[in-house]
């Protein structure tokens, strides 16, 4: 069976690789997972879908959007304890690639509940998709980092989290 690109092996460097190439690879997986943390701005929108520009009847109301991000960021804190080792074993590609094809398929989701108004598909699509992609997306840039900066953990952590704070 032939090698994936994404496979582990394909994730080590040649000799004489500068380490520095590798942190603004982790940064832009962060800044792109960093959006989840503006997810306020679509609050008053979602409350307007019928209304348009006030909320009608049907219109779901803030607390039922709220909890979109509630259950996002809550999937987030256990699919990073869960998959975990799993990123581990498979290395940084197939983690990082798995992690943006569920934050993007959450938004897909996200989108098809929009349009059919249906609240249950941005909790399953925002909440829970979303959320695994945030949670893995999370971990393995900082668990790269790490590997690559044995000897500065602190520097390759706070450049990892810089990115995620900054994204907003």
């Amino acid at each position: 069976m032939p090698s994936s690109f994404l496979d582990r092996q394909h994730t080590v460097a040649p000799s004489g690789f500068n380490r520095f190439l590798v942190p603004p690879a982790a940064l832009a997986v962060h800044l792109s997972i960093g959006q989840a943390y503006a997810f306020s701005t679509f609050n008053l929108p979602l409350t307007k879908l019928i209304g348009l520009d006030h909320s009608a009847p049907g219109d779901w109301d803030l607390k039922q959007v709220g909890w979109i991000f509630s259950i996002a960021i809550a999937i987030l804190g256990l699919s990073a304890a869960v998959f975990g080792r799993w990123v581990e074993s498979v290395g940084p590609r197939k983690s990082m690639f798995t992690a943006a094809l569920c934050f993007s398929g959450g938004f897909l989701v996200s989108a098809f509940g929009i349009h059919l108004h249906q609240l249950w598909l941005l909790y399953l699509g925002y909440g829970v998709l979303g959320g695994c992609g945030l949670g893995i997306g999370y971990i393995s840039p900082v668990s790269t980092l790490i590997k690559w900066f044995p000897d500065r953990p602190g520097m390759a952590t706070g450049m990892a989290i810089m990115a995620l704070a900054a994204a907003p």
